[in-house]
């Protein structure tokens, strides 16, 4: 058997090879390699510069990427960098913040300011939540119990209590009596707060009549420092106050908010007053 002219090789007993074509072919075929490896690295490259670009943009986001050793080409270089800032940065002596008020008004010990009907319930008309009274009486009872039913008395005296300051706010019809006892520190006043029984004795005089004798009325009672305080509310005609007197249960949370008040405004006046600022108006 033997090949044709284009065949590529003798057999046994062929003809002669065709050399020119078998060169032809030889180059051809190293062509086809030399432009694919130039493909090949052209590919490479781009992936290569599109990993680099990928890279600076993590890094110019700054939200998460690691950080590029060199330094960004938007900052300034040293040359442009000012040689003089002017003066020296100064440091003002800052007042250390004051005390919670909370620590002056939870121990005998701390709680040293003037302590009387006049600073407990110091303006003769004040708001409560919006909300106008105007102040008719006050009272001071030392030995509490005489301004104290049955229920309460009990409580205040087997617990120490010191002094009971009242005052009567009226509005609209309304009366209601606040009442600020003082212990000895912050726990037994809580625990007034959970022994209490009914209730404080209102306090008539200024204009308005002796209420909540022997008609229902609204009660609370509550605590913050060493300070247990109480209100009674109901309606100045006479009537009774019902759980569904909404306004005379209005009356009292307003009472007791009032009591609040005061207390927390005595601690900010001494806190104040132990780091040298002025005290809160």
């Amino acid at each position: 058997m033997s090949f044709g002219q284009d065949g590529p090789g003798q057999g046994p007993g062929g003809s002669t090879p065709d050399w020119a074509a078998l060169a032809d072919e030889t180059e051809r075929e190293r062509n086809r390699k030399r432009r694919w490896m130039i493909a090949g690295a052209g590919a490479l490259a781009t992936v290569v510069v599109a990993g680099i670009v990928a890279f600076a943009v993590v890094n110019e986001g700054g939200g998460g990427g690691r950080a590029s050793d060199k330094p960004s080409e938007t900052l300034p270089t040293p040359e442009d960098l000012p040689s003089d800032t002017g003066a020296d940065p100064t440091f003002k002596d800052e007042p250390p913040p004051p005390p919670p008020p909370r620590d002056f008004v939870s121990n005998a010990k701390r709680d040293k300011a003037p302590l009387n009907v006049g600073t407990l319930y110091p303006s003769k008309t004040v708001s409560i939540n919006g909300r106008p009274y105007k102040r008719t009486s006050t009272d001071t009872s030392r030995g509490c119990t005489d301004a104290a039913h049955a229920g309460l008395g009990p409580v205040l005296s087997k617990n120490g209590c010191e002094s009971l300051f009242r005052a009567t706010y009226t509005r609209a019809g309304l009366a209601v009596t606040v009442g600020i006892a003082v212990f000895d520190d912050a726990r037994t006043a809580a625990k007034v707060k959970s022994q209490y029984k009914p209730n404080l004795v209102a306090l008539k005089g200024g204009g308005v009549p002796d209420f909540c004798r022997t008609v229902t009325c609204r009660t609370t009672a509550n605590s913050f420092g060493r300070y247990a305080y109480f209100t009674i509310a109901g309606r100045t005609n006479g009537k009774p106050s019902t759980a569904a007197d909404k306004k005379a249960e209005q009356a009292g949370r307003d009472g007791s908010t009032y009591a609040y008040a005061r207390i927390l405004k005595r601690g900010k006046d001494q806190a104040a007053a132990a780091v040298g600022a002025s005290p809160e108006e």
